[in-house]
């Protein structure tokens, strides 16, 4: 920002009287340029000074991603930081996809962590994974509906789930309410997961207990967050693209949709 192309400083003009003539006639005004004074020796020199326009930026982090986690990872700059503030009281949900790998279990979950255990997968088939996965949304869905407080025979829960805006505005242990398998090939599989108040340690966890269900077990081998809340990986810049223009981009770029979500959810 300090480094870019900064417009011209304004000229600012004081009106001072002028000296009284030798006559003792009426004094008028003259316009001055005001400048600072730099005293650096015995001669005093009248110079024009300006510094850097930004000396802190403050900057804000989102939802967190853990080291072995990637993807979508909201940042706030300056005024951005109350927004965030915002987008965290409005709950939304995130979106990931999760690779496992069947056949082994570790100390934390992930195919990095040390080795626990070895086992069969070859009894696994899609359909008993997607099973699996049928139960484990219905058991999410109950603690969902639990946890929004919202009477269901409603009218206002009927606007609400209209406007899919069913869900917990407080606090809630994490909830998954949808989850579907994207790719199955023996021993990997891929799942995408939408989830509220999540850790991706708990998503590495899911994958644990879903390798158990299948009398098997099973590990994490990768965890991407494609989306959260009104931020998708269209939105987000990649390494390469880390530069003033492109972030200026980005924040134009976002601030319809969220204030239209901001809107919706907060009024």
């Amino acid at each position: 920002l300090n480094a870019a192309v900064r417009r011209a400083p304004r000229q600012h003009v004081r009106f001072l009287p002028a000296p009284a003539g030798g006559d003792g006639g009426a004094t008028g005004l003259v316009a001055r340029s005001p400048r600072r004074v730099l005293r650096t020796g015995p001669d005093v020199v009248s110079v024009a000074v300006r510094g850097p326009r930004f000396r802190r930026l403050k900057i804000g982090a989102g939802h967190r991603l853990d080291t072995k986690a990637s993807g979508v990872f909201v940042l706030g700059i300056g005024h951005g930081n109350k927004l965030l503030t915002d987008l965290y009281n409005c709950h939304l949900t995130k979106v990931y996809t999760v690779g496992g790998l069947f056949g082994k279990a570790t100390d934390d979950f992930s195919d990095t962590g040390k080795l626990v255990e070895k086992t069969t997968f070859d009894h696994i088939t899609r359909e008993k994974l997607e099973r699996i996965l049928a139960v484990i949304q219905g058991t999410n869905h109950k603690a969902l509906l639990m946890h929004s407080n919202i009477d269901m025979k409603t009218q206002e829960a009927y606007e609400l789930a209209v406007k899919g805006l069913i869900r917990p505005m407080g606090k809630s242990p994490p909830i998954i309410t949808a989850i579907r398998c994207l790719q199955f090939a023996l021993p990997e599989f891929q799942l995408e997961i939408h989830c509220l108040h999540e850790t991706q340690q708990y998503l590495r966890k899911i994958v644990h207990e879903i390798g158990l269900e299948l009398k098997s077990s099973a590990v994490c081998i990768q965890v991407r967050r494609i989306r959260d809340g009104v931020f998708t990986l269209d939105d987000a810049l990649l390494r390469t693209q880390w530069n003033l223009q492109s972030i200026q981009n980005a924040i134009w770029d976002c601030q319809l949709k969220v204030k239209t979500e901001l809107e919706k959810t907060l009024g």
